[in-house]
């Protein structure tokens, strides 16, 4: 019989590639890792791993668990909560993985309304932007990740094996520093801006601005880039560039030497929660997407 316990060290061991670093990253000995996958290659009859000098590598039977664990594990916890809730425990634990500015806007007046109806329920945050944060959650390593996506953006069915959680529509604005030709107007095509020096965000955002200044005709010439919201409105505000924000970080941070300006044609991003569909039967699961969505509203 194959024991959970041991599915969760040989995920460890295939990520670390050794026993003593998988045993680190448990909290356990390197004889207590290498003990458990002994059971473990015992209970499946088949070795799972090939020590080669100081690393291990996994066979074929290994890459093939390792490839299941993810959803067994993520199963079996729906299995472990959804029992404790039916027990009357009324206790939980929900791993929930944020990317930065849905941490500072969303998260906080979430978990403080759980907290305040179920004291039992323990949360955990990360933060990690999408997509990594929605792989954690495939990998089992989150419980709901809060993750967004770009209106008209390619790769919508992305999220086609998760259940979609819809929070709220944020759109992006531009910021400039206060002494910017620009600075005292409404709203800007984002094409006025071609000839300034950009300052852009994660990975995800900057790969949107550049689609969204080529197909207005330029593109962006990005002296720096940070994932760091008050940086970015740091360098706007110090006159070093311009940028676009979500509206949700703008809200975070106080642009001070900075204005906000309206940007045309617009551009919005899709704020969503998302689950596995076993943990979405989860009571604490289910709780933190409902205090996610009524933090959005407020």
């Amino acid at each position: 019989m194959i024991e959970a316990r041991h599915l969760r060290v040989l995920r460890a061991v295939a990520a670390t590639g050794s026993f003593s670093a998988a045993g680190r990253e448990l909290g356990c000995t390197q004889p207590a890792v290498s003990q458990q996958m002994k059971a473990l290659e015992s209970s499946v009859g088949t070795p799972l791993l090939i020590r080669t000098g100081r690393e291990m590598r996994l066979t074929q039977a290994g890459e093939a668990l390792v490839r299941h664990a993810a959803g067994i594990i993520a199963g079996l916890t729906a299995a472990e909560e959804e029992v404790a809730a039916i027990a009357g425990l009324r206790a939980g634990r929900v791993r929930l993985v944020s990317f930065p500015s849905g941490s500072s806007a969303l998260v906080p007046t979430a978990l403080a309304a759980l907290r305040a109806a179920h004291p039992g329920t323990r949360v955990s945050l990360e933060e990690a932007e999408p997509p990594r944060s929605v792989e954690m959650l495939r990998e089992g390593d989150c419980d709901v990740a809060l993750a967004f996506r770009y209106e008209g953006a390619a790769g919508a069915e992305e999220w086609d094996d998760l259940v979609v959680r819809p929070l709220l529509t944020d759109r992006l604005v531009g910021l400039v520093p206060e002494g910017h030709r620009l600075a005292r107007t409404e709203s800007v095509a984002i094409a006025e801006l071609a000839a300034d020096p950009w300052i852009a965000g994660c990975p995800r955002c900057r790969g949107q601005l550049v689609e969204v200044c080529e197909s207005a005709g330029f593109t962006p010439r990005i002296d720096f880039a940070t994932d760091d919201y008050p940086a970015v409105v740091g360098l706007v505000s110090a006159g070093l560039g311009v940028a676009v924000l979500p509206q949700l970080a703008i809200e975070c941070v106080r642009p001070r030497g900075a204005r906000t300006v309206a940007v045309e044609p617009p551009v919005r991003r899709e704020i969503v929660a998302l689950t596995l569909p076993d943990l979405a039967q989860v009571p604490a699961v289910a709780a933190t997407l409902d205090q996610l969505a009524a933090a959005a509203t407020r």
